[in-house]
């Protein structure tokens, strides 16, 4: 069986790929930062000492872990029209994404924070720190230099899982795809075509992740340099 590549039928859509990849970025980016703010509150919730708070976040946590991204998107958008709450695909599709990541980064965050050693804090707090202080200072920028790494794959991911919102409409890279390869009858190649654009994507994400870690944790950077 012998099968001909057409790749300028596909590539013709070249707009359309544009605009895809743009609305992927659009739901990465803020579910990334939000997400990352809510798991490292989560994160804190847990380790708190009431008890209440600390279960409350740990369910939340295994709940959402312990379940598919796609029912969550659909129990969120459906769910939330069913209460008489309509909101667009977008903004369920971004809810839906900033809940996932935000008990993924709990977890690692929980790790990070963790690896602290209770001397470092004991310390802090006989300088005078507040609990803020010692909180940011000496818990989380050391916990979220030392657990960078799986965040930044968490986030790459996430971006990568953002692909399911194309079952609610959400006109991104893949919801591209599928209307391309229909019009063209090529879905060899318009899948081929968004695969390539996600690994892009992964690539530049990746880069500028690396590029942020570089310029937050300088500590980390003059370590390596010494070695």
């Amino acid at each position: 069986m012998r099968y001909e590549f057409d790749f300028a039928t596909v590539l013709a859509s070249w707009p359309q790929f544009l605009e895809g990849a743009w609305m992927t970025i659009l739901l990465s980016f803020p579910a990334t930062v939000i997400g990352f703010v809510g798991g490292t509150l989560l994160a804190i919730g847990r380790r708190s000492s009431t008890r209440w708070l600390s279960n409350a976040c740990g369910a939340y946590v295994e709940v959402i872990r312990n379940t598919p991204l796609l029912v969550q998107v659909f129990l969120v958008f459906f769910g939330l029209a069913s209460m008489g709450w309509k909101v667009a695909a977008f903004t369920a599709a971004l809810l839906s994404l900033v809940i996932n990541v935000a008990a993924y980064s709990s977890e690692i965050m929980r790790a990070g924070m963790d690896s602290i050693h209770k001397g470092q804090i004991e310390a802090a707090e006989c300088l005078g720190l507040t609990r803020r202080q010692v909180y940011w200072h000496v818990v989380i920028r050391p916990a979220m230099e030392k657990v960078y790494p799986a965040l930044t794959s968490q986030f790459v991911l996430l971006m990568l899982a953002s692909s399911i919102t194309s079952q609610i409409s959400v006109e991104e890279l893949t919801a591209v795809a599928a209307r391309v390869q229909s019009e063209t009858f090529r879905p060899f190649e318009a899948y081929i075509v968004v695969a390539v654009a996600y690994l892009a994507l992964s690539l530049l994400m990746r880069a500028g992740l690396w590029l942020f870690g570089q310029m937050v944790f300088t500590r980390q950077r003059k370590l390596g340099s010494t070695k």
